[in-house]
């Protein structure tokens, strides 16, 4: 990835294609004047006419200086000889607002590459084409190509879009909230820096805390997998607003896991691996990541709420119990020195509704809230607070006011996090209230604020897990002499798992009645035969599978209806597994797939018919943890199964575990030949777990 630090921070920029004419040129140059860039601006038009009121140049080499970052706004045909003119006067940083490129269409993609060609072949970078360009508002350098709300609010959230016209949506609804940014790109194509350059540079930046994401795709998964990694070792969390939830077509034709490993749903795996919170709106995405900035991941799930509203403590009662936030009872301290502030008609109850007396006593919401962060049951305080939208009779006693409050939240020892009711603008007023009293963010709306603070919630318990080590591949696993393409049968496939660790059911091949009588004579009945052969992946589809045989007359005649029903089919062997037939249990489906974009993915699901029928699975994307797959374990709707409901025996789940870890290590070990490997299903009761069916697919 590259070292992006000089290309955002440039002393100098030429805005290249400089004209009257244009609305891109007007407000790039009203950007980098209004919010008073620091370095020189050279305006460049070959007529070398006046534009914006100022003399420009005719080219580069007229230039009265050196040229960090060149802003391109040319038609198509004239980047290249803009580029080549720039790099002969050194200019090596280049943002490119021209389209007609990739998106377009292969003629356009044919001019990106030679676009991206030339670069390579001089050294040059370029943020592009087809994007508005960036705002580093730390450092107030603004060449973007859309207007810009004033003020500039610099803050700690770093914003990174693969979308132009969003960002401008962005940058309205930040400033509309006052939330602070510390930097903000479009990306365009991606030709050269990529989303993962960007997000490097964020993790770097010293002023931004926390970076929220708009993607429409991921285009380098390993790249994005690093710097994920080394966003949550700085401690800087990523929020992350991906769009395009259809799922692709089933992986492989072969085995139920390609079914269940679709787009969005491996994403939501990868996300929740790498310890990344995903939100659904452009608001949750400011929102949560402002909170995490300005307050930062919150330490636990107990909150206490004080407002001035009945109304909204009852919104704010449902919000919780969606959110998984516990609205604990106060400790009996804290209620008695609520009774002793708020008036006699007032109920000391979580959450805490001090009544529109707060009108006539401005002190008691604070006061109130006070005494409710110090509850030692309350891990995080949320405070209902309206900031004003019209000019107090008494402006400086208002401002006292929302001092003495903005002390009691730094003082508190567990957060406090400022929510208004409805997601208003805060307008000139609030804004001024905010700065002279040093009040801190206020979250806009109860239901994106109640989003936010789950998330600040959950994002310690994604990071605790995500930091968890992965399990290796299998160390010793000896050479598979036979071919590895196609369909590997049960027989083969469950040698395999064998040998791995995984316990598997016992089985015998025979090849007539008399046979399978033996064989079922030495397991014992009642027994199962199934049909054997590589090229049969459904066994049950075409007959090909008896159940609960309990004699041996039983098993001849099952034999022989099986093969007529499997020839029927068209499957011409006549080789049969014999099997102990096992009791009940909870059936799982374990298998590992590979997906396209993400490489080997495991999926944990009930198994047998029932994968089909809830469609009840998660995800993981391998190298996966022990301590992820407990988790996954856990997020089936399921999994009061495997833990006992209704009276039955609860499932050894860190022997399950353990099972399936050996699993994820046999299919890491098998090579990059390997498309599937699948049990379904797992048998599981109680303590005894083990693979009743099993399936390899190679690629």
């Amino acid at each position: 990835m590259k070292d992006l630090s000089s290309f955002f921070r440039p002393k100098s920029v030429a805005l290249v294609g400089a004209t009257e004419k244009s609305g891109w040129s007007a407000a790039t140059y009203a950007n980098l004047i209004s919010n008073a860039f620091p370095g020189d601006v050279f305006l460049l038009n070959p007529k070398g006419a006046v534009v914006h009121g100022v003399q420009t140049f005719a080219s580069f080499a007229d230039v009265p200086g050196q040229v960090d970052l060149a802003y391109v706004m040319t038609p198509i045909d004239a980047v290249i000889p803009v580029m080549e003119a720039g790099a002969r006067q050194g200019v090596r940083n280049y943002v490119v607002l021209t389209s007609g490129y990739g998106e377009v269409g292969a003629e356009g993609a044919a001019k990106e590459r030679e676009l991206v060609d030339f670069a390579a072949a001089n050294d040059l970078i370029v943020l592009g084409p087809n994007g508005n360009g960036f705002i580093n508002a730390t450092d107030s350098i603004t060449p973007y190509g859309l207007p810009i709300p004033k003020p500039l609010l610099a803050g700690s959230v770093g914003v990174v879009l693969q979308s132009g016209a969003l960002a401008s949506s962005v940058l309205s609804f930040a400033h509309a909230r006052s939330i602070g940014l510390s930097f903000l790109t479009s990306m365009g194509n991606e030709s050269i820096i990529s989303v993962t350059d960007v997000v490097a540079h964020l993790v770097d930046d010293p002023q931004t805390k926390c970076i929220a994401l708009f993607l429409e795709s991921i285009r380098y998964p390993d790249e994005f997998i690093a710097v994920a990694q080394a966003a949550r070792d700085a401690g800087k969390p990523i929020v992350a607003l991906k769009i395009g939830r259809s799922a692709k077509a089933s992986r492989t034709a072969q085995a139920h896991t390609g079914a269940l490993v679709g787009d969005d749903r491996t994403v939501d795996a990868v996300f929740e691996q790498l310890g990344i919170l995903r939100v659904a709106s452009v608001e949750d995405l400011l929102t949560t990541a402002s909170l995490l900035a300005e307050v930062g991941p919150l330490p636990g799930r107990r909150l206490g709420v004080v407002t001035p509203s009945g109304g909204a403590s009852e919104i704010i009662s449902d919000r919780a119990m969606d959110e998984g936030l516990d609205l604990v009872d106060f400790a009996e301290q804290t209620t008695a020195k609520l009774v002793e502030i708020l008036p006699d008609f007032a109920s000391a109850n979580n959450p805490l509704d001090v009544t529109g007396y707060v009108l006539l006593d401005r002190t008691l919401l604070g006061r109130a809230m006070e005494v409710v962060v110090a509850d030692p049951g309350v891990d995080v305080t949320m405070l209902l607070s309206e900031l004003p939208r019209a000019v107090p009779p008494d402006m400086d006693g208002a401002v006292e006011m929302w001092r003495a409050n903005a002390a009691r939240i730094e003082q508190a020892s567990t957060p406090v996090v400022a929510v208004s009711t409805c997601l208003t603008d805060i307008n000139e007023v609030g804004r001024e209230i905010r700065e002279r009293s040093g009040f801190p963010l206020v979250l806009g709306g109860i239901e994106h604020a109640m989003t936010a603070i789950g998330n600040a919630v959950r994002y310690p318990e994604l990071v605790r897990t995500a930091g968890e080590p992965p399990i290796p591949p299998l160390a010793q696993l000896n050479a598979i002499d036979a071919e590895r393409t196609g369909v590997w049968g049960e027989q083969r496939s469950a040698e395999q798992l064998r040998r791995a660790g995984v316990p598997v059911v016992p089985a015998e091949l025979v090849d007539s009645a008399d046979e399978a009588v033996r064989a079922a004579d030495a397991v014992g009945y009642p027994v199962v035969l199934k049909i054997a052969g590589d090229e049969i992946a459904h066994k049950s589809d075409i007959g090909g599978v008896r159940l609960a045989l309990a004699d041996a007359d039983a098993v001849r005649t099952a034999y022989d209806e099986m093969l007529a029903a499997v020839q029927v089919a068209g499957v011409k062997s006549r080789t049969v597994l014999v099997q102990p037939m096992r009791p009940l249990g909870t059936e799982l489906l374990v298998g590992v797939v590979r997906d396209p974009v993400w490489g080997l993915t495991l999926a944990i699901a009930l198994g047998g018919v029932w994968v089909e029928l809830m469609d009840d699975s998660v995800l993981r994307v391998l190298p996966v943890s022990a301590a992820s797959i407990r988790g996954a374990l856990e997020k089936l709707r399921g999994i009061d199964a495997l833990k006992g409901a209704r009276g039955a025996q609860p499932v050894d789940l860190d022997a399950l575990v353990e099972v399936i870890g050996r699993v994820v290590a046999l299919a890491q070990a098998l090579g990059e030949e390997l498309e599937s490997l699948e049990i379904n299903p797992l048998r599981v009761s109680g303590g005894e777990i083990e693979a009743l069916d099993a399936l390899i697919t190679w690629r």
